[in-house]
């Protein structure tokens, strides 16, 4: 089971960084949200794929005409917030109304019910596992944020099964669909989306999938850009994570969904017998 999903957000929504934080450094950058949307777009279309799009509500609310487009494809959409801020770094009200606006504009774009989730950077960490607290006070049943290895954004590593599973917390039973892992000599690798899959040689990615009977993917408009700005004052890691690989994604993103089979998010929770799935409890 291979899921295709995207994350919607700007070139600059990079996190962690302190001249691309909020809104008012935003208006700083030129937009490229148009152009890159373009590109997935077109593989879609011309590759006949479903995919699941996790929307940051800022983008839903200044350009609404790529929420109705996504929508009328027929595609299926989520929030992945609405200001693109690092969860752990909120209180749990910072975060509930967050959550609230992003479902709100995305809802009232489409008219329909938004029930599934990403955080930021997969910002749910050992630090702020009541965020599922909110996300089910909020109508989330289907939640994409974990991140079940160590990261710079925290991460989840004591989540054990890096498969679908039911998340129970306090009460709180949610579908969760990890980011999947392959075990390997240095601990767990991921190369399914953003900068771990431009950094993976795509012999590695295809002999991984080969091997997986789960992937979850997770790309962003911004991974097919090579000619986007460089973003001052980051790091010599995070321009490398940034920007590393960036002339190759779609080409090897298309190479991938032509070899092999991908579907969305709902297609995914349909094929599922939630029945036997794992059950996870957070404590």
């Amino acid at each position: 089971m291979n899921i295709l999903t995207f994350d919607i957000e700007e070139w600059f929504h990079i996190l962690d960084n302190d001249s691309t934080k909020t809104y008012k450094q935003w208006d700083n950058y030129e937009k490229r949200i148009h152009f890159n949307m373009d590109k997935i777009f077109n593989l879609l279309d011309k590759n006949k794929l479903k995919a699941t799009f996790f929307i940051v509500g800022w983008i839903a609310q200044k350009y609404p005409e790529i929420v109705r487009k996504i929508d009328q494809q027929g595609f299926e959409i989520g929030s992945h917030t609405h200001m693109h801020q690092l969860m752990y770094e909120q209180l749990p009200n910072e975060v509930s109304e967050d959550l609230k606006k992003s479902i709100g504009v995305l809802e009232n774009l489409t008219g329909k019910k938004v029930r599934s989730f990403r955080a930021p950077g997969f910002s749910i960490t050992e630090k702020n596992k009541w965020a599922f607290e909110i996300l089910a006070n909020h109508g989330i049943t289907h939640d994409c944020s974990i991140f079940p290895a160590g990261r710079a954004h925290g991460g989840l590593p004591s989540f054990s099964k890096a498969i679908p599973s039911i998340l129970s917390y306090k009460g709180v039973q949610m579908k969760e669909f990890p980011i999947n892992t392959i075990s390997t000599p240095f601990g767990p690798w991921i190369f399914s989306g953003g900068g771990y899959f431009r950094l993976t040689p795509y012999k590695l990615i295809n002999y991984f999938t080969s091997n997986s009977d789960y992937i979850m993917t997770y790309f962003h408009p911004r991974d097919f850009d090579p000619e986007q700005p460089m973003i001052s004052g980051l790091s010599k890691f995070r321009k490398f994570k940034s920007y590393v690989g960036l002339k190759k994604c779609m080409v090897k993103l298309e190479k991938w969904v032509t070899e092999f089979d991908f579907i969305d998010l709902d297609q995914a929770d349909k094929n599922i017998n939630w029945g036997k799935a794992p059950r996870v409890l957070i404590r």
